[in-house]
């Protein structure tokens, strides 16, 4: 796609300090060299009941090289934007990779990947959020407030808007080339009410997820704001009056809004394969998915298809280009419930043997070396499928649940809990009132193989996780998940306030 790149950011010196960074490390000995300029600029504003509470609008910028020399990795980085810094910044990463060669730290080589010349890429939002006064954008907060405050129900209503503008300019030895700008934001309402008689108080957070759009997402181009804020004060209100879940085993209706997470955590993270390959040990685990079961895996049943893209339109994780210069692709991560792929990038490719990267390298800002980072990972809908509220009239006692809320899961993802913003019984097909304390517990792959009913087309909604951490130092990153609505059968459920009956 080609679009637009930010004018302030277009004219900064990138071939120059490029060519200053890579043409020393080249004479240096390095056999690879990469070269990043990256700034993201990101603004925050959070209101109380309309008042403003705080507000941030920060940028960070700097320089990046990294070197691979004697058969490892080096890496530096400098906030300053001159062709002596440039220099210097190739200089230490060199030394770093010479120490660390020396210390017998070794990786794989990377693999071969197209040169790609003078790229252009950006996202296209229809009005950049930095295009218009912050008191605007807070005064679309302030108005979605006063509607949700005027209701009986609400007592409190907390509004925050983050806007992201990312831009990045890449350069290798092997001669790629690559310019880009993604920008992304995220709006979201906390309501909190209480019940005197009954001494309860509870919330209900919206579930409109962050995009990859322009301040036009607000005006309901990619979500239906009006209709959401308008559902909250029944929503939370009935909230207040939930009857306690009763523990056991139940059919379960996952609504997209609540699914992506499960998938995110149970899916998307279990297929990175640095993880798989150990790397991740020390901070975020493994995963019980390896090599050895491609190909072979059971995850789920064969309702089950993942699919990882980098392409996806609006997805906060779709790219041009990865942080090593490969082009966005996109690949199957599981087919007819069998695991068939992994994320990685040109280090982790050479590592299993694979002819070619995924595209999955992502630096949170030029103060950091990329790491393999999640794609938009997203559960595909059956072709001609029903709808959700097909689905909730297909069961007869079940629970549905919307809205991600908390969740926890062991070191390897193997065994999960999860709960959500809203659980509702299902009653002969239908909705008859929300249940308190609702969390369901299950094995990964015993989960994924009670997927039993899967949503068409028309049940698909693309959510996802704007602050994904991972690796030490942590780094953060954004990824969409695609869903349909989707039954699992015979699920364990558990009263987390534990008030249910026993």
């Amino acid at each position: 796609m080609r679009a637009e790149i930010d004018e302030s950011f277009g004219v900064l010196p990138h071939p120059t300090l490029a060519d200053a960074a890579l043409t020393r490390a080249r004479d240096l000995g390095a056999t690879h060299a990469q070269f990043r300029l990256d700034r993201v600029r990101t603004a925050r504003s959070f209101l109380r009941d309309g008042d403003r509470q705080g507000s941030q609008d920060e940028t960070d910028i700097g320089i990046a090289v990294r070197v691979l020399r004697r058969g490892a990795w080096g890496f530096a980085a400098s906030t300053r934007l001159t062709p002596a810094a440039a220099v210097g910044v190739a200089e230490e990463a060199v030394a770093v990779a010479d120490a660390v060669a020396t210390l017998g730290g070794r990786r794989a080589e990377p693999v071969e990947e197209p040169v790609y010349h003078n790229e252009v890429w950006a996202s296209a939002p229809l009005i950049d959020p930095f295009s218009v006064p912050e008191e605007d954008r807070v005064a679309i907060l302030r108005e979605w407030t006063g509607r949700l405050r005027a209701a009986p129900e609400i007592d409190q209503v907390l509004a925050k808007l983050v806007v992201t503008r990312e831009n990045k300019f890449y350069a290798d030895l092997a001669g790629t080339v690559t310019l880009q700008q993604r920008v992304r934001l995220h709006p979201q309402l906390l309501v909190s009410g209480h019940d005197s008689r009954a001494g309860r108080s509870v919330s209900l957070r919206t579930v409109g997820p962050p995009t990859a759009r322009g301040l036009e997402y607000l005006s309901g181009q990619g979500w239906d704001w009006d209709g959401e804020l308008a559902a909250l004060p029944a929503q939370l209100a009935e909230k207040l009056r939930a009857e306690p879940v009763e523990p056991g085993h139940h059919d379960l209706v996952l609504d997209p809004s609540h699914l992506w997470l499960t998938v995110h955590e149970s899916v998307g993270h279990a297929t990175e394969l640095d993880r798989a390959l150990g790397h991740e040990i020390s901070y975020a685990g493994t995963t019980f998915a390896t090599p050895a079961g491609l190909g072979s895996l059971r995850y789920g049943s064969s309702l089950m298809n993942v699919r990882a893209d980098r392409t996806v339109p609006h997805g906060l994780a779709t790219i041009g280009f990865d942080d090593e210069g490969v082009a966005a692709r996109s690949w199957n991560l599981v087919e007819d419930g069998v695991l068939t792929g992994f994320q990685f990038d040109r280090s982790t490719a050479a590592a299993i043997g694979a002819p070619c990267s995924a595209g999955c390298a992502f630096a949170e800002s030029a103060r950091h070396l990329p790491l393999s980072r999640m794609p938009n990972v997203s559960l595909l809908p059956a072709p001609g499928g029903p709808s959700t509220d097909e689905l909730i009239s297909a069961v007869g006692e079940g629970i549905y649940l919307a809205g991600s809320d908390s969740f926890s899961i062991d070191p390897r993802r193997e065994t999960f809990q999860f709960s959500a913003q809203r659980a509702h019984r299902i009653h002969r097909g239908r909705l008859v009132g929300q249940l308190a304390g609702v969390a369901y517990q299950a094995r990964t792959v015993d989960f994924w193989a009670a997927l039993s009913a899967l949503g068409g087309e028309r049940s698909y909604r693309l959510f996802g996780a704007d602050l994904c951490g991972k690796g030490q130092p942590l780094q953060v990153a954004a990824a969409s998940h695609g869903c349909p609505g989707a039954v699992f059968s015979g699920i364990r459920v558990v009263d987390t306030a534990g008030t249910g009956a026993r």
